[in-house]
């Protein structure tokens, strides 16, 4: 950050001592440059501080006993504030009160305490309005054993709040309208803009004798027209990037006596000498136009930093009351980026946003559709990674690029995401292949279980992980996520607990020269581990597969996606799906702690035989009737429960409770 410093004339720690009849000491405080300068200087600032310190030992601050303050600052606007550093305004304290941690918790101020000790009151005063510090009066030093330092530090601003003054133009339609702008011989305009739009009027005045315009063409193309002595004339500058890209340009116009200038992005320009003058007049801009005035399609995009012979132009003041346009050029979506899911790219639009979701393993307007495929037996995707691609999967595993190139990368951190779901098993998920002997491979056992391999050198055989609790080729959609940062790897199953594992130490660390990606069978050239090819590649995965995702990489959109060109093949039959799309969102209860399994190891049921009563009823026990409705749809071939109520018939009254539920058993 770039700071303005404006010192002044009192120096730390300076000893109060009470000279006044009222026992009070009042400390003029004077600056290194003029009022009217820090005027303009806090004005134009986007913020402004200045530290202020009491030191004190027996000289309170703020609070007396009835309330009103000892010790109180005068700003730049002559009123008196009864605040300290740290705090703000209206709130008699110091940053010790606000944050709770003063010296006596029944005072606000450090100093307010009285005690013998020296102690302090120490923060910046922020609110720009009230600053700089001109005066400061100290109140109670008069007594014996009483003592006080003052520092007033100097005042510090920092940013231009002028050059960051936007609108945003949401309707072609629109425009901000300025009244009584008056120019002389000469104008000169400056301004930024960004726009993804191809046409568009910037800014125009409809004079009858002093026409003046600016506009975008073709979106390559800066026109500045205007008349002098009644003459037209026209200045171009052609840029050759686009200038609808989304990003800001800087356009700089002026017009004087002798010549005519337009410049684009500070390198591109335009000069045009003036005709001759028969004479000198005064030009009176009765109306400026922000944007396009009397039907012409107008400037949809973001402009800020107008100014006009010196003079900047409140486009965020005057925006709060024009419809069509928004003071500020944050846009959509900074309050619409949730919408945006799994890694897809916020895309600004004045009316709007949309999702870009080419970084991500999904589809759609906010990129939440599952992108995914059928594998028949003997079906493969294969995604290489080419070393004249460039990019890199080195870095922040959430980053994508568009088709997520690897090239020779030796990676020590990877994340994996995928779901899928198959009554098959044994088979192969993923599996990633190297131009050395290290691969990871995600499979299918013969029990359904599933089972991770890591082998990345170092090690005699691959480091497994099994996931022996639960049978994971049953049909149901399971999601899976590996994510591997050096030697830790996390694992995290459907919705149950993320598991952590870690490399032995013999194991190299490196993920060595990444290949490529294999989804459903392996067929690769040169050292594969045999256990794979022999147990689990043959016949083939048979189910579904979707949203594929390796730090940057989606294999499967890629393939699935004809209009996305990347280094990816299939072999066999591939058929768009999202089968593999929903896990079970619900997470399933551990047999040991489920009550309701019979042979449930080490389960405590919650009841003691002495709470049955008299009447030999068993009083934890409600015998349920329920009374169900369903529908069967016999061309989906599924069977929906639509509600069912139960009744409490042991206890004391009855109670007939109606749940609606909505549930969907897909091939019975």
């Amino acid at each position: 950050m770039v700071w303005t410093t404006i010192r002044n004339n009192l120096s730390p720690q300076m000893s109060v001592s009470a000279v006044d009849k009222d026992g009070k000491t009042a400390l003029q405080i004077t600056y290194n440059v003029t009022e009217e300068q820090i005027l303009l200087v806090t004005n134009r600032a986007e913020r402004c501080e200045q530290y202020v310190a009491y030191t004190c030992r027996m000289s309170r601050l703020l609070n007396s006993q009835d309330g009103s303050p000892f010790t109180w600052w005068v700003g730049r606007d002559s009123k008196r504030h009864f605040y300290w550093g740290g705090s703000g305004p209206g709130i008699q304290k110091c940053a010790c009160g606000i944050e709770n941690n003063c010296t006596d918790p029944k005072h606000y101020c450090n100093c307010d305490a009285d005690l013998r000790t020296w102690k302090e009151d120490a923060g910046l005063l922020v609110y720009k309005d009230h600053l700089p510090v001109n005066r400061v009066v100290v109140g109670d030093t008069s007594r014996v054993g009483s003592e006080g330092k003052l520092t007033v530090g100097p005042l510090k601003c920092q940013g231009d709040r002028n050059f960051w003054n936007a609108a945003s133009f949401t309707s072609p339609a629109s425009s901000l309208h300025f009244k009584s702008f008056r120019s002389e011989t000469s104008t000169d305009i400056s301004f930024y803009f960004k726009t993804s739009s191809n046409h568009g009027v910037l800014l125009e005045n409809l004079g009858a004798n002093n026409f003046l315009h600016i506009e975008i063409r073709g979106g390559s193309t800066v026109l500045f027209s205007f008349d002098f002595e009644r003459k037209r004339m026209e200045l171009t500058v052609h840029s050759p990037k686009p200038l609808n890209d989304d990003q800001w340009h800087r356009v700089e116009a002026e017009k004087n006596i002798k010549e005519a200038v337009l410049q684009l992005d500070g390198q591109y320009r335009e000069v045009k000498a003036a005709p001759p003058l028969g004479h000198t007049e005064l030009e009176f801009y009765s109306d400026i136009y922000i944007g396009a005035l009397s039907g012409q399609r107008g400037f949809l995009g973001c402009m800020r930093a107008l100014k006009i012979n010196g003079v900047f132009f409140n486009l965020e003041e005057k925006a709060k009351l024009t419809p069509g346009v928004k003071p500020g050029c944050q846009g959509h979506c900074s309050s619409y980026t949730m919408h945006c899911r799994n890694g897809g790219k916020c895309v600004e639009q004045y009316n709007g946003y949309s999702c870009d979701c080419s970084l991500s393993a999904y589809d759609g307007p906010f990129c939440t559709d599952d992108v995914g495929g059928y594998f028949e037996a003997g079906t493969l995707v294969r995604y290489d990674f080419l070393s004249d691609h460039g990019a890199s999967l080195l870095g922040n595993p959430r980053g994508f690029s568009q088709f997520g190139n690897l090239g020779e990368t030796n990676l020590t951190q990877e994340e994996l995401i995928f779901s899928f779901s198959t009554y098959s098993a044994p088979s192969i998920l993923v599996y990633i292949s190297s131009r050395s002997q290290d691969y990871m491979a995600v499979v299918l056992r013969h029990n359904g279980s599933l089972q991770v391999r890591y082998s990345l050198g170092g090690l005699a055989e691959p480091y497994t992980i099994d996931i022996d609790h639960r049978n994971m080729a049953n049909g149901q959609p399971h999601s899976v996520n590996i994510t591997r940062n050096l030697r830790e790897i996390q694992l995290q199953l459907d919705h149950y607990t993320m598991s952590t594992y870690t490399l032995p130490e013999a194991s190299d660390t490196q993920f060595n020269l990444v290949k490529s990606i294999f989804l459903g069978k392996v067929f690769e050239t040169g050292q594969i581990d045999p256990i794979l090819i022999e147990r689990y590649n043959s016949p083939g995965f048979v189910g579904c597969l979707s949203r594929v995702q390796l730090n940057n990489v989606a294999p499967l959109k890629a393939a699935i996606r004809s209009g996305m060109t990347a280094p990816v093949s299939i072999h066999g039959i591939l058929v768009q799906s999202n089968c593999g799309a929903s896990p079970l969102t619900i997470p399933p209860i551990p047999p040991a702690n489920d009550l309701w399994q019979i042979d449930a190891g080490g389960a405590v049921f919650p009841f003691k035989d002495e709470k049955i009563g008299g009447d030999g009823v068993h009083h934890n026990f409600a015998v349920i009737g329920a009374e169900v409705y369903s529908t069967v749809n016999p061309a989906l071939n599924s069977f929906h429960l639509e509600s069912f109520s139960f009744r409490n018939v042991q206890a004391p009254f009855a109670a007939v409770v109606p749940l609606h539920i909505s549930m969907a058993f897909n091939k019975l």
